[in-house]
């Protein structure tokens, strides 16, 4: 099965409480295929004080482990009820639960068992430094992940986590899994030297392909490099492709429909396409991404991590999953194709089968544009589909070359297929 990971800010959603990733939320999710929701900014993080950033500030900023923010429960008293009510609300939706492990930081006014410096990286000014020298930081991190793996907690998305000793979370994820053997550690990692020494050292189980794949398609999309970079990037990950994590936004990266980026979600189609389709990596959605947000609540593109705002398409999505106003025609038309593409990526050649990349063979091709169009093959299961993503603004029509040893490997398929792809689109066909 094609793991997808679903990436929400519970304090932007709804009310803004745990209590509105309700049975009409979760259902959403899943016909978007989703695996696991991934909860950002529940543990406990400072709010109201001068070092802050924004209101109510930054969850990568957290003052207490073993606590949730009072602000997401109804009666927040009984926060920590309403914490364990949405998991096995999640958990009984058929989903998972990731949340955030920081391992690099705390903020200034932490209250709890790890070490700290009095200082923090680059700006992150609301923070402070871990001291992971000190046997006390590494005993405290340890039991912080066994306190919500013991809440049901399935996994973590590990913040930065170059910044912390490889032998110091080698340690601690070795120690826990031998407690919880069934935990997902995400890790968010940049440098891609450093991959296999994450997945296959250290142990985390997937990494952000931020600077392989989600790199290279925004460069094909937005600074007109080829789409050859898409096969050089494959190649380069090789074996290491099924452990990566593909995505087009996150809560760190500008959203796909905002002006900074391609400025509506419908130019998105050929990437999503690409990152969601290619291999059998798992993908992941940011909330709203799925009816085109904008980050148009933010002055970056970006829906803000720091601050309150209501970002509009979510708003109307929330409502329109409650019994309010159906979406607007545009919105509704970028979720359908979103599920109809989620929906596909579950299909044996697509969960679980090969991928045969078309470029190589269609240099000269009449009609493909190796720099503005990228085709492939993804078969498995008992079916072969291609997917052509063209990236460029005019519609493309190609008669695309299939080799002899493609077809050797699946009989049946045609010597050429013909595709006539949209500007900004891409076009799937069974064989």
């Amino acid at each position: 099965m094609k793991k997808i990971i679903y990436q929400t800010l519970p304090r932007l959603w709804g009310k803004g409480r745990f209590s509105d990733w309700d049975e009409a939320s979760l259902r959403h999710l899943r016909t978007l295929g989703v695996d696991y929701v991934w909860y950002t900014g529940v543990p406990r993080h400072a709010t109201g004080k001068d070092f802050v950033k924004g209101d109510p500030g930054s969850p990568y900023a957290v003052t207490d482990w073993r606590d949730v923010n009072p602000y997401l429960a109804d009666d927040p008293e009984r926060r920590m009820e309403e914490f364990d009510a949405l998991v096995a609300r999640t958990h009984a939706a058929g989903f998972k639960v990731l949340v955030d492990y920081i391992p690099n930081h705390v903020a200034p006014d932490y209250r709890g068992g790890i070490v700290h410096h009095d200082w923090c990286d680059g700006d992150w000014t609301d923070t402070r430094k871990n001291d992971w020298s000190a046997e006390a930081t590494r005993a405290e991190m340890l039991q912080i992940l066994r306190f919500w793996a013991s809440r049901g907690v399935d996994g973590f998305r590990c913040d930065m986590v170059e910044l912390v000793p490889a032998e110091g979370l080698k340690a601690l994820i070795s120690a826990v899994k031998a407690d919880f053997p069934d935990l997902l550690f995400v890790a968010e990692v940049y440098g891609k030297d450093n991959y296999r020494r994450y997945l296959e050292d250290v142990g985390f189980d997937l990494l952000y392909d931020k600077s392989g794949l989600y790199d290279t398609l925004r460069a094909v999309c937005c600074s007109g490099a080829t789409a050859r970079g898409i096969t050089w990037n494959w190649q380069w990950l090789g074996e290491l492709q099924p452990r990566m994590l593909n995505f087009l936004e996150n809560h760190d990266e500008q959203r796909l429909a905002s002006p900074q980026f391609l400025g509506d979600a419908r130019r998105g189609f050929a990437p999503l396409a690409c990152s969601l389709l290619l291999n059998t990596a798992p993908f992941m959605l940011y909330f709203g991404q799925e009816v085109g947000e904008d980050g148009c609540d933010g002055a970056d593109g970006r829906t803000s991590i720091f601050n309150w705002s209501d970002p509009p398409r979510l708003r109307r999505l929330y409502g329109a999953l409650h019994g309010g106003a159906p979406l607007p025609e545009a919105e509704a038309t970028v979720l359908a194709r979103y599920r109809e593409l989620t929906a596909l990526a579950q299909r044996p050649a697509f969960a679980e089968g090969g991928t045969w990349d078309l470029t190589y063979c269609n240099e000269h091709t009449p009609g493909y544009d190796p720099d503005r169009h990228f085709a492939f093959v993804r078969f498995g299961g008992g079916e072969a589909w291609l997917v052509v993503c063209n990236f460029s603004p005019v519609p493309a029509a190609a008669r695309i070359a299939l080799p002899a040893e493609l077809r050797a490997r699946c009989p049946g398929l045609p010597a050429v297929a013909s595709a006539y792809v949209g500007a900004h689109d891409a076009r799937i066909i069974k064989f």
